[in-house]
């Protein structure tokens, strides 16, 4: 991948966090954001959008970013609070928590996506920034990881849902589950507008 990072440590950022979500098109669970700082100039061509890495490989990296990171952090914003203000704001304050939670802090803050939080800190948004930006890239890893964690836990409360799977997000299985069960109290509501289901618990 093209490593957008090195331009920046070339103009005298030495620390540059890349910041990415995971869950922001599910039906259910919640959305997290990770916030990565790795050291000036590192590489590993293994890294790179989560979407186009297999889930053994993700794990591994997972591990191998924690390791080598100079700090990492994470944010989760739950269901209800998506509902309750929308998966934008969700999105923004998820990234937002996660960037304050680092230390040492970073120079320059990289961004996926174009929408940005307020910040004191210089930051920039990269659409499709996790194909460009090892930092980013590595984010996106760790919140994809964190977060299907969590949907593999909450399956083993809810598996006629098959959030092992499918992690939450809309495929047709987890519409006629819904069909046929109701919703759950990890369901996003406001994605499912205009369906009437019963809740269970």
């Amino acid at each position: 991948m093209r490593n957008i990072d090195l331009l920046y440590f070339q103009k005298g950022y030495d620390l540059i966090a890349g910041i990415d979500e995971a869950g922001r098109g599910p039906l259910a669970g919640p959305l997290v954001a990770a916030a990565v700082i790795l050291p000036a100039n590192y590489s590993n061509e293994l890294i790179n959008d989560s979407k186009k890495i297999k889930a053994g490989l993700r794990e591994k990296l997972f591990e191998i970013i924690k390791n080598d990171s100079v700090c990492w952090t994470f944010s989760v914003i739950s269901n209800q609070t998506i509902d309750r203000i929308n998966i934008l704001n969700a999105t923004l304050l998820a990234m937002k928590k996660a960037a304050l939670k680092l230390f040492p802090k970073p120079k320059l803050i990289l961004i996926d996506g174009n929408k940005k939080f307020n910040s004191k800190i210089e930051t920039i948004t990269l659409v499709k920034g996790d194909t460009l930006s090892q930092s980013v890239a590595a984010a996106s890893i760790i919140a994809k990881v964190i977060r299907d964690k969590i949907m593999d836990r909450l399956d083993n409360y809810h598996p006629q849902y098959n959030w092992k799977r499918n992690k939450g997000y809309p495929t047709k299985l987890h519409y006629e589950a819904i069909e046929k069960f109701g919703i759950t109290p990890c369901h996003r509501k406001s994605f499912l507008k205009g369906v009437d289901f019963d809740e269970k618990q």
